[in-house]
């Protein structure tokens, strides 16, 4: 695993924390989703590089980017977005978003075309209805469970998730992500997410309506849907009559089915069926 480059990075009013692996193609902006950062996208990131600059931001709230007390909202994250973008010269990346990196990557897109290149939607941006939001928020509950507890040792703290069944088989890249999102506190360790932020966002993801953008994105656009749930058979972020409507409404969409990944391995595991689709879609 190449390790990336660390840098800051204005964001609106806060900095935000950049890796980034240098390449000769497109500059990649990825996105990840609510409680994460950006060591989510280690294992496709050297897929892409060095053919492609992979830059990865963490989230406000998130990783070693600022943590204001307050303002947790997609436009907050958009606002970040194009401030740092201007910041570090970006003139038009490739947005690419996971899960809540993917409604946020969808607006900014349909706000600021000229901005971007290209848009890869990694099973998320979708409009989930009441009930299936309700069986997403069970399926990600270990993820958020786990923020603002003190665990006495970093083992400890990754011991759930080594066991949890959606994170199956354990592997480099997820020991790396969950080391970097620990800090330690007295008594041991401890997320670098607090509760509070994801509460907030969280109230604010609810109140949000993706469909409304669909229509309003022009480049050309990728979706990549996982087809497990995670801790059920049915708990999809990108269910398929979701991704069918996203196909439909939004124009220039290729959308693709990675058979046997579910949310989290979707990014997690090397997939070079992924790797190679997402390669041909840059090309073209």
């Amino acid at each position: 695993m190449t390790e990336p480059k660390m840098m800051k990075a204005k964001g609106d009013g806060i900095q935000i924390q950049l890796a980034v692996l240098e390449g000769k193609g497109k500059q990649i902006l990825c996105i990840h989703g609510l409680t994460a950062n950006f060591r989510f996208w280690d294992c496709l990131a050297s897929a892409l590089s060095p053919q492609h600059r992979v830059i990865a931001m963490d989230l406000r709230g998130r990783g070693l980017s600022d943590k204001p007390n307050t303002g947790y909202s997609i436009e907050h994250h958009c606002k970040d977005i194009l401030a740092l973008m201007n910041d570090q010269g970006l003139e038009r990346p490739v947005l690419m978003g996971h899960s809540l990196g993917a409604f946020i990557s969808l607006v900014f897109a349909a706000k600021h075309p000229q901005r971007v290149d290209r848009l890869i939607l990694v099973d998320g941006g979708g409009k989930l209805s009441e009930t299936q939001m309700a069986k997403v928020f069970t399926g990600i509950k270990p993820s958020l469970d786990r923020l603002g507890q003190v665990f006495p040792t970093f083992d400890a703290y990754v011991s759930l998730m080594k066991q949890a069944p959606f994170l199956q088989p354990w592997n480099s890249y997820m020991e790396a992500y969950f080391r970097y999102e620990v800090e330690e506190v007295e008594g041991g360790v401890r997320s670098r997410v607090h509760p509070k932020h994801i509460e907030e966002e969280t109230i604010n993801l609810k109140k949000e309506d993706s469909t409304q953008f669909y229509s309003r994105i022009s480049c050309p656009t990728l979706i990549l849907r996982a087809t497990r749930g995670m801790l059920a058979e049915d708990d999809f972020v990108l269910p398929e009559d979701v991704a069918d409507r996203m196909a439909r409404e939004i124009k220039d969409t290729r959308r693709v089915n990675l058979e046997g990944t579910n949310h989290y391995t979707i990014l997690f595991q090397p997939n070079p069926m992924r790797d190679q689709t997402i390669l041909d879609f840059l090309r073209e």
